[in-house]
């Protein structure tokens, strides 16, 4: 339901893009930059420019997937290469890895606009990122990146909210990071690391869970869903499908995280 305090906030969204004038978005197929798109589209019309990065990074299927939604509504949607992961910097993966992707694809970015004459860019950072560690929104600060759901004060669940009612498909999509995320801090990122990862995580999410990650430990892959899917997970043909699939694709060990999914379990393991 959206209450008159959300319309609000979404009417003041809606101003403060209007008021850039020409602006180019940083997009994932994301929950919160798919609905910041939707909203500049709908504002500025040819002059909201959509843009997806294509890296080793981001699963096939994700960004497929991103590319169908702009695609079904007819947004200005540009995809443009970045290779961060030729950075040292970034492949040293140090607790800092996010800022060389995002100022990698800020500095694309940059060019682009510059080169299409677009005068502002913009990202989804929302509400809930606030005090977290972000090395991502150095580099948006550095570049000039404006976050306008924050400008907005929206949160998560609130572009949820607003998500709905606007008929978008990501109203209800799990939260999704790009595969580096998955490695240990420390642990070297290579592109052979990436496709390992994502190939085990299309694997997982074939058995239907709602939130699941592919944490990658050397020869050990530790898999994380929602304490609810674990039934599922334990099903003796899922287990067995799991484990040979996983096998294959080139672990030696398998294992279950009791935990359960979480964000940032990776941060500090070895």
């Amino acid at each position: 339901m959206i209450t008159d305090l959300l319309s609000e906030k979404e009417q003041q969204l809606v101003q403060f893009i209007k008021y850039q004038q020409s602006i180019a978005i940083a997009y994932s197929g994301g929950v919160d930059s798919t609905y910041l798109a939707h909203v500049a589209h709908n504002t500025l019309g040819k002059n909201a420019r959509i843009i997806i990065a294509d890296s080793p990074s981001i699963p096939r299927s994700e960004l497929k997937a991103a590319i169908e939604i702009a695609e079904e509504r007819h947004w200005n949607l540009e995809v443009i290469k970045t290779t961060e992961h030729l950075n040292e910097s970034y492949q040293a993966n140090e607790g800092d890895r996010c800022y060389f992707c995002k100022n990698e694809l800020f500095s694309e970015m940059a060019n682009w606009c510059m080169q299409n004459g677009i005068l502002k860019m913009a990202y989804g950072a929302i509400m809930d990122d606030l005090g977290d560690h972000r090395p991502g929104a150095k580099a948006a600060d550095e570049h000039l990146v404006l976050a306008p759901l924050q400008e907005a004060k929206l949160s998560k669940g609130e572009i949820r909210e607003l998500s709905k009612a606007a008929g978008l498909p990501t109203a209800s999509k799990a939260s999704f990071a790009c595969l580096a995320s998955r490695l240990p801090v420390g642990e070297e990122v290579t592109v052979k690391k990436l496709s390992q990862i994502e190939m085990a995580e299309e694997v997982i999410k074939e058995l239907g869970v709602s939130q699941y990650r592919a944490r990658h430990h050397g020869e050990v892959c530790r898999i994380e869903v929602g304490e609810d899917d674990f039934p599922v997970v334990f099903k003796n043909k899922n287990r067995s499908y799991l484990v040979e699939s996983l096998l294959k694709i080139g672990y030696k060990h398998v294992a279950l995280d009791l935990a359960g999914y979480r964000t940032g379990s990776t941060n500090g393991l070895t």
